[in-house]
């Protein structure tokens, strides 16, 4: 097995939406739930995604991540910078109008590197809020802006091919 780049190396930022992290460790779902939990938070949306056993009829033994984390994390924390600011409180729930109160309390996105075998998560978000729908929304607006805008690239490891024809690709996933 090929061993990592150099810039391909653990990172973690936090920041006063949330916390970023890129690690080679197995990623541990509910300690990421609790980092985001918050007495004012009425609802918590999560998302696991995993590596799958199969992709376009082939099967999937395996999937290894690289990242330019320097690049990644930081832009990691922009996106959760911007899901704060974009979302605001619900209209039952409306600060007086010269405030803009972000409806978000805390988010978190972590992304695994190296070799994740399958049916383990690659990346884990959770988000808080007091509302589901604004945790909802941005939960999914976060795993889609970091799959199309993050420094993160993947490689899928199929049965039967041999391992030098694996393709690094896009972490844009389907």
């Amino acid at each position: 097995m090929a061993t990592a780049p150099s810039a391909s190396v653990e990172a973690r930022l936090d920041i006063p939406e949330g916390t970023c992290v890129l690690t080679y460790d197995p990623l541990d779902v509910q300690s990421i739930i609790h980092s985001v939990a918050d007495d004012g938070a009425g609802a918590t949306a999560v998302f696991i995604g995993t590596t799958r056993n199969s992709f376009k009829g082939k099967v999937v033994t395996r999937l290894d991540y690289q990242a330019y984390s320097k690049m990644a994390i930081k832009t990691m924390a922009n996106i959760l910078r911007d899901a704060h600011s974009r979302y605001t409180r619900s209209d039952h729930h409306t600060a007086p109008s010269d405030t803009k109160t972000s409806s978000l309390i805390k988010s978190a996105v972590h992304h695994r590197l190296g070799t994740v075998p399958v049916g383990e998560p690659s990346i884990v978000i959770a988000v808080s809020s007091p509302h589901r729908k604004e945790a909802f929304v941005a939960c999914e607006l976060i795993l889609e802006e970091v799959k199309m805008k993050a420094q993160i690239w993947k490689r899928e490891f199929y049965e039967g091919e041999r391992e030098d024809e694996a393709e690094w690709k896009a972490n844009t996933g389907h």
